[in-house]
């Protein structure tokens, strides 16, 4: 009897490249023991006459990927990210053609839309920070007036791109820093209330968003921080949390993101960069821990049934937990980059196990 096939959906990037082809390696050869097939695909390389599809597949005899026609996978794992471009409305039309081919996810509404839906859950309401859509300077200034310090997120945006980040600065001026939609840094600069708005506006030409109560998470060099905890599905199909990891941002950057720069740290060693207490600090992680599992189980009962989720979540000076978003199409390498072999280990094949539970169901 064959081997079932998992079919890893992604998006051509210009160039017609297609992003974490690296970690699609690593499932495909962590496949290859578990005894499911792991082929590569986007839209684009659909045959609906045939229902095939020309795929990517790893040899690892040949150390290379080749290109191969196989019939429709038995499962679909998406790791499509958004794009504003024609290439995400050929992946709207695919799962739109084909809601028979069974998914290991379901596609989430933008952050907006999702702070909508987790501000329903009053067990994890208090973990939010208020966040309101953007609409006027006006309003703008009465959020920076209540809380000191905003964030201006895109409600589509990815990898820290297009975040400014605003601060009241004293005798009514205001600092703002950031990272355009290139990730590149906007170094600070101070401008009047009065400025504000014109100055903004010319970061905001493109899309829609949102104002999000900031929270203080400089360590004491100015660097930001934050965490990214990964919680997943088991081969026996429950919500297990994989491992979680510290991010510190690169120098003058307002983002932890490692693709902006930054460098990756055990979570128990930067909660004890600023809490001294191992009470506080086990306290600050299994509170990490049940939000995890709460937001899970919330996003499931709402949009159906997920592989994964990756909370980026915001610890404050008095151990309190704030969640800053979720992502449903996360990264692993974090758990490399801190030496945690096994963590990673899991968290690559994780998806293959769920995947392999959901075929056996």
């Amino acid at each position: 009897m064959p081997s079932p096939t998992l079919g890893i959906m992604a998006l051509y990037l210009n160039g017609g490249k297609i992003e974490e082809m690296s970690y699609f390696r690593k499932l495909s050869q962590a496949g290859t023991r578990l005894g499911i097939r792991v082929v590569v695909f986007t839209p684009e390389d659909v045959d609906g006459a045939t229902r095939t599809i020309r795929s990517w597949i790893w040899r690892d005899t040949e150390g290379r990927w080749i290109r191969e026609r196989v019939r429709f996978p038995d499962i679909i794992y998406d790791r499509c990210r958004f794009q504003r471009n024609h290439r995400f409305q050929l992946l709207r039309k695919f799962r739109t053609d084909y809601p028979e081919l069974r998914q290991m996810s379901r596609p989430l509404l933008h952050k907006w839309g999702i702070h909508q839906v987790l501000y329903k859950n009053k067990r994890i309401r208090p973990y939010l920070p208020e966040t309101v859509p953007y609409s006027t300077p006006s309003a703008l200034l009465k959020m920076l007036e209540r809380f000191g310090l905003v964030y201006v997120k895109p409600i589509d945006g990815t990898g820290g791109r297009g975040i400014l980040r605003i601060e009241r600065a004293g005798d009514g001026t205001y600092r703002i820093q950031g990272r355009d939609r290139s990730r590149r840094i906007i170094a600070p600069f101070t401008v009047s209330d009065r400025q504000l708005g014109a100055r903004i506006a010319r970061f905001m030409k493109v899309g829609r968003f949102m104002v999000q109560q900031g929270i203080q998470i400089k360590l004491e060099d100015g660097r930001v921080h934050d965490y990214r905890l990964l919680i997943q599905k088991n081969g026996s199909g429950q919500w297990e949390v994989t491992g979680s990891a510290g991010r510190i941002g690169a120098r003058r950057s307002i983002t932890s993101n490692l693709h902006g720069g930054g460098s990756a740290v055990p979570t128990r060693k930067l909660l004890a960069m600023r809490f001294s207490s191992e009470e506080t600090i086990r306290g600050i992680q299994e509170d990490m821990s049940q939000l995890a599992h709460l937001i899970a189980n919330h996003i499931e009962r709402q949009f159906g049934s997920m592989c994964e989720l990756a909370l980026d979540i915001a610890v404050d000076g008095k151990g309190r937990v704030w969640l800053i978003e979720i992502n449903p199409k996360p990264a692993r390498e974090v758990f490399s980059r801190i030496g945690e072999k096994e963590t990673y280990r899991k968290a690559v094949q994780r998806p293959l196990e769920y995947a392999l539970y959901l075929l056996k169901e």
